[in-house]
Formats: C-alpha cells, sequence, structure tokens
C-alpha cells in the first residue's frame, strides 16, 4: 500500500482547480450555496475537478483543530485483528470514541472508527501508516473529520 503523506503549501503556488475547491468547501460551510452544483457554478470550477479534490485539500486551520477523525478499515478475518489495531490506536494516544464492525463475508469485514486526536502524540499520518503495515488490513482511509 502507498503511504500518504501530507505537505503544507502556500495558497499562491497551488493550482486553480485546488484553490477553486477550498472555495467551494467555504460556499458550502457557510451554506452561501444551496448545492454542490450551485457552489461549482458560484466558484467557476467543474463538479469533475470538486470531486477530485475534496478530499486531498484542505485549509490548514481545519488540519490543525480537528480532533476528531473518523476512519474506514476493510479488514481480513483474522482472530486478533481488530485488537492489535486498536492497540496501535490507543499506543498512539488516541480515544476510541465509536466502533462499528459489520460481520465478516468472505473473510473479510469492514470496521469504522471514531477517535479523538486530542492527545494524540504522533501525527495522523504516522498513525495511519503503522496501520496499513499491518498484514490483515487491505485498505485504510479517512471517511471525515470533525471538531
Amino acid at each position: 500500500m502507498k503511504e500518504e503523506t501530507f505537505y503544507l503549501v502556500r495558497e499562491d503556488v497551488l493550482p486553480d482547480a485546488m484553490r477553486k475547491t477550498l472555495e467551494v468547501k467555504k460556499l458550502l460551510d457557510r451554506k452561501k450555496a444551496d448545492s454542490v452544483a450551485d457552489a461549482v457554478q458560484q466558484a467557476d470550477l467543474s463538479r469533475s475537478a470538486f470531486y477530485k479534490y475534496r478530499d486531498a485539500v484542505f485549509p490548514f486551520y481545519t488540519m490543525v483543530k480537528e480532533q476528531i477523525i473518523t476512519l474506514f478499515f476493510h479488514l481480513e478475518d483474522r482472530s486478533g485483528a481488530l485488537s492489535r489495531l486498536l492497540q496501535i490506536v490507543a499506543d498512539s494516544g488516541c480515544n476510541v470514541l465509536s466502533i462499528h464492525q459489520t460481520i465478516p463475508l468472505q473473510g473479510r469485514a469492514n470496521v469504522t472508527l471514531s477517535i479523538s486526536t486530542a492527545g494524540m502524540a504522533d501525527d495522523i499520518n504516522t498513525v495511519m501508516n503503522q496501520l496499513r503495515k499491518l498484514e490483515f488490513v487491505e485498505k485504510v482511509e479517512i471517511l471525515g473529520s470533525g471538531a
């Protein structure tokens, strides 16, 4: 699996599509647009460009203040897998707020995990990369974040 790395980049060097994606997100957050279609029209951005970048571009202040992150995992059904995954989360200083695990089908299970990162000792990239390295983890991604 490819490790994700995050960068802090000045706005003036971002491509227009990324800058406009941030503008669309701001319009939606502030309720200045009724829908994605309305917001992309106001920002003069295609919907496909918005959907391409919406989960990859964030204003710096949101990454700093977010303290609750929801993670999605696709796991092989192995004894102790969830326990090992949770141990990594706990060792990082995160607090587990909720867990939802599907019944394993065809040897695979989905897990959604909401965690508080307020006490996290490492950065989220380090934790995500540790989780990706577990042999039973087929997929891990951030579904969302909030304060």
